[in-house]
């Protein structure tokens, strides 16, 4: 039954379908090369006697195909409804170019710079009409999304695979049949850098339509409520690698008598994101490169209701940063909890580091490796460690304003720097007696 909801949905759908594609066509008619997604049907446009409208209804129909292969049993009705939808878009395609062509309004570089700039934007608001529509997706984003399900990979880097393959072809089939380079040009990669980071802040500015449409919007994540007096304390321990974070922390945690939180927080983590505790080891408080990692996390712009697992993986483990600080005095180990749990007068926040040969000398006897890799290690590590907080914190890693506490445990020696963490503690709460009662 068609209620006001779906015929809502079903006109912003045609809607996106339709700027998507006179987005690609001004990406043609700029003539700097198209989207991914469009770059192949162009190129066999300019090869075969066929337009690119049907070269695009082609490719897609092969995409919803392979998708029976990759689904089996799985494949339903909606899978199959994506024909109409890539028909529908087909046709506006050669419409569209039809109206862009009888205008020559580009005369130079900077005037198909323009025209290529509006394109990417064109197309990105196509996009976002067409998710926001929540009914289908494109046969492109459709066959991701099943090889992501069936093959459990992140969907972030079957997409940027799945582009990659698309241009590879065309640019195959431009190369070998025209013998020149058509199709992809500088207007290919803005594409593919900007079309998903414009869907995003569409995302983040136009929320009237996901209200229009009837889209539910995610909660808001309250903030934490302090406690009404100091019963409890939390202590958090950012650290350099290799300065013996994780030994300290246990030690303080030891002789207050109150439950350490380092590795274990990795199940609690798995568990809260919905992911393998083999993926949150490997990629917890990592960032090799946050610029890379933002061109890769805006590709689940392309599907509503996606979130990086990176990013589903900081906000769980801020909700039990959180939850744990609530129920319970305890020290904290990395995860940003200095940062999730600023401003709260109950949290000693202490930041921990050391000079570079005693941490290459403590890799080295952790690890069994030898010096020359754990000096690489080391700047590794740390490297991926100031990104991540950067990327998700918007602060400065091991910036002494955002600690209370900062010592060189190269200095003192892991015994004493835990005695001076929990010497500074019972400084800064003497008057609490449950402070006092947990430091027996």
């Amino acid at each position: 039954m068609f209620t006001p909801i779906l015929l809502k949905r079903i006109f912003l759908l045609i809607a996106g379908l339709f700027v998507m594609a006179f987005g690609v066509a001004l990406s043609v008619k700029a003539n700097l090369g198209t989207s991914p997604i469009s770059s192949l049907p162009y190129v066999l446009s300019l090869i075969f006697p066929w337009s690119m409208g049907v070269f695009t209804m082609l490719m897609n129909s092969l995409l919803v195909l392979s998708q029976v292969f990759v689904l089996k049993r799985d494949f339903r009705l909606t899978h199959a409804l994506q024909i109409p939808i890539v028909l529908i878009f087909s046709l506006f395609t050669d419409w569209t170019l039809a109206m862009v062509s009888a205008r020559s309004y580009v005369t130079g570089y900077p005037q198909q710079m323009t025209l290529c700039l509006i394109s990417v934007l064109v197309v990105a608001f196509g996009v976002f009409l067409e998710v926001k529509a929540k009914l289908l997706y494109m046969a492109g984003e459709g066959v991701v999304i099943a090889i992501v399900r069936v093959f459990k990979r992140e969907f972030g880097k079957v997409k940027i695979g799945f582009d990659c393959t698309l241009v590879t072809l065309a640019l195959i089939c431009s190369l070998t049949m025209l013998h020149e380079l058509r199709g992809i040009r500088e207007g290919t990669v803005l594409a593919a850098l900007l079309v998903g980071f414009v869907i995003r802040l569409l995302n983040r500015h136009l929320k009237f339509v996901d209200r229009w449409v009837g889209n539910s919007e995610a909660p808001a994540v309250a903030a934490p409520t302090e406690p009404a007096a100091a019963t409890k304390f939390v202590v958090t321990i950012a650290r350099e690698y290799g300065s013996g974070g994780h030994a300290i922390g246990a030690i303080v945690a030891r002789r207050l008598g109150i439950p350490f939180y380092d590795k274990n927080l990795i199940a609690l983590s798995a568990a809260e994101a919905r992911l393998s505790p083999d993926y949150v080891e490997a990629h917890e408080q990592k960032l090799a490169s946050a610029l890379l990692y933002e061109l890769y996390s805006q590709n689940y712009a392309y599907v509503d209701g996606e979130t990086p697992p990176l990013d589903a993986l900081f906000l769980a483990q801020t909700k039990i940063v959180h939850d744990l600080s609530e129920k319970e005095s305890c020290v904290i180990v990395g995860r940003n909890a200095d940062f999730i749990l600023r401003g709260r007068p109950d949290c000693l926040r202490v930041f921990v580091h050391a000079d570079r040969s005693s941490r290459i000398g403590r890799i080295i006897g952790e690890y069994g490796i030898d010096r020359a890799q754990a000096a690489r290690v080391l700047e590794t590590r740390d490297r991926e460690r100031a990104n991540y907080c950067e990327h998700y914190t918007h602060q400065k890693w091991g910036m002494l304003g955002n600690y209370d506490l900062t010592i060189d445990s190269s200095r003192f020696g892991i015994e004493r720097t835990a005695e001076l963490i929990v010497a500074a503690l019972l400084a800064r709460t003497a008057a609490s007696p449950n402070t006092a009662q947990a430091s027996r």
